[in-house]
């Protein structure tokens, strides 16, 4: 299957809500993490197929908080409702409202966070924290390729 590679490092605005349905995991952050990350998605990659709503089951979005001591990371598929939540797993809307959105890939997402991060100071645009709102990654399963296409949201203040 060939690689079909987004633009790297593109900056924009979207503003969208989103319905999502998934797990997520708890831990210490900075030390926690890739580490969380890593296992919650993997463990949902065994579930993902228990969402019969899913969008694409082959777009996981990621959403998390993090407060500088610990983080929440989340695995999800987007869904159509919030009617079919399978059993140990949490269904929630994030409302609509703007993000700045940056494409990357899998061995280049630190650098996509300090130029998101950049280009948003260049342009005037200020990250909303925890107002509704949260960050997001988005990740596009593909099979034999070595990276995968990756976004970043971060939400911005209208």
């Amino acid at each position: 299957m060939e690689n079909k590679t987004m633009i790297k490092f593109h900056c924009e605005t979207l503003r969208r809500e989103y319905q999502l349905v998934g797990q997520s995991l708890t831990a210490n952050f900075p030390k926690g993490f890739p580490d969380a990350a890593l296992q919650i998605q993997s463990q949902f990659a065994e579930r993902r197929h228990e969402i019969t709503n899913a969008m694409d089951q082959e777009v996981l979005f990621s959403p998390y908080m993090c407060n500088g001591i610990f983080a929440t990371y989340f695995a999800c598929l987007e869904v159509d409702d919030l009617t079919l939540i399978p059993e140990g797993m949490i269904g929630f809307k994030l409302p609509t409202v703007t993000y700045a959105k940056i494409n990357c890939t899998t061995k280049t997402i630190g650098e996509a966070y300090t130029r998101i991060f950049e280009w948003m100071k260049e342009n005037g645009y200020q990250q909303k924290f925890l107002d509704h709102s949260c960050p997001i990654e988005i990740y596009y399963f593909e099979e034999n390729v070595e990276e995968e296409n990756v976004e970043i949201l971060i939400p911005i203040r209208d």
